[in-house]
């Protein structure tokens, strides 16, 4: 399929649902794909009767205006940041004189406060404990691998026997598991998300045993379809029963790390050992605890300072 290079007289939703089929099938995990798609939905909804060559400054900045009424101030940035790729490929093409997006001002709704939920170490050895890590593979012991590794739910499922590296103590993470459609292996969420992660001597005689006769390809937690609800219940009824704070599979990501950086883990090593493409997103995800850890220092500070007076 080759791109409509009429003069502009196309609709716009008909051009971009084009560009997405040309430019990004194929090229993009099947999750991202979704959401290009999901702003061909809005797109058609906001301006079905918008042709290519009537795209102005003033039509684009009230079509984002009226997706922003719904939508946060990131959503909406998204949406621009789509929407003005394809019409950015317009203007190399000469259906357009002029880029119709420069200075579009991106609104929305304030995002809502949320705080994650995750647990303390103390916590978090309350759960251990109460998971049942026999000689087998199963769940539990797809829980305990993402709370000793800190590593993404589709991460997990895709591991297979020979991304361990017992010798060196690593896991190798380089691919998912599209569990949210019919499986398979897909990339990591960004080049960042490929790592080594190092694990603890406990972690590699564990598994080192669970997996010796495993197939060295095939995931070690799927033999069927897998549900992420599933396994969030699973992780439920153990916090029940340990008596601590219910989370998420998610949520046990999060205890990973706020474990880490309490112990006085460097930002820059939890970042890489989450597979975050920049320390920015550690810093603002785990803000409310890098806060607290600066108060703890400044009072550090302080008392290493006043040992230095006469």
């Amino acid at each position: 399929m080759y791109m409509n290079t009429n003069d502009g007289n196309e609709l716009f939703y008909k051009y971009y649902e084009q560009w997405i089929e040309v430019y990004k099938k194929g090229a993009i995990r099947n999750s991202t794909m979704q959401k290009y798609r999901l702003t061909l939905k809005w797109l058609k909804k906001i301006a079905p009767k918008l042709k290519v060559s009537d795209i102005n400054r003033i039509n684009y900045q009230e079509i984002l205006n009226k997706y922003a009424e719904n939508h946060e101030r990131q959503s909406t940035m998204d949406f621009h940041h789509q929407l003005k790729a394809s019409i950015l490929d317009a203007v190399d093409e000469g259906l357009l004189n002029r880029d119709p997006t420069r200075k579009a001002i991106i609104k929305g709704r304030p995002p809502k406060t949320k705080k994650e939920k995750y647990l303390n170490q103390f916590e978090l050895q309350k759960l251990i404990a109460d998971l049942d890590l026999g000689n087998t593979i199963n769940y539990d012991w797809l829980i305990y691998l993402i709370a000793k590794t800190g590593v993404r739910f589709s991460e997990a499922l895709a591991v297979t026997p020979e991304d361990f590296d017992f010798p060196h103590q690593t896991l190798n993470i380089e691919k998912t598991w599209n569990y949210k459609e019919d499986g398979g292996f897909e990339p990591t969420k960004n080049k960042s998300s490929e790592r080594k992660i190092q694990l603890d001597w406990q972690t590699v005689i564990q598994f080192s045993e669970l997996i010796k006769n495993l197939e060295l390809d095939k995931p070690i937690f799927i033999h069927s379809k897998i549900y992420n609800s599933t396994i969030n219940d699973v992780l439920k009824r153990h916090c029940i029963n340990a008596n601590i704070p219910i989370i998420t599979i998610h949520g046990l990501r999060h205890t990973h790390a706020s474990i880490l950086l309490y112990a006085g883990v460097s930002i820059a090593s939890v970042a890489h050992r989450l597979g975050h493409a920049s320390m920015s997103t550690t810093q603002k995800t785990y803000l409310h605890i890098i806060q607290e850890l600066e108060n703890t220092d400044i009072d550090k500070i302080m008392r290493a300072l006043t040992t230095l007076n006469n």
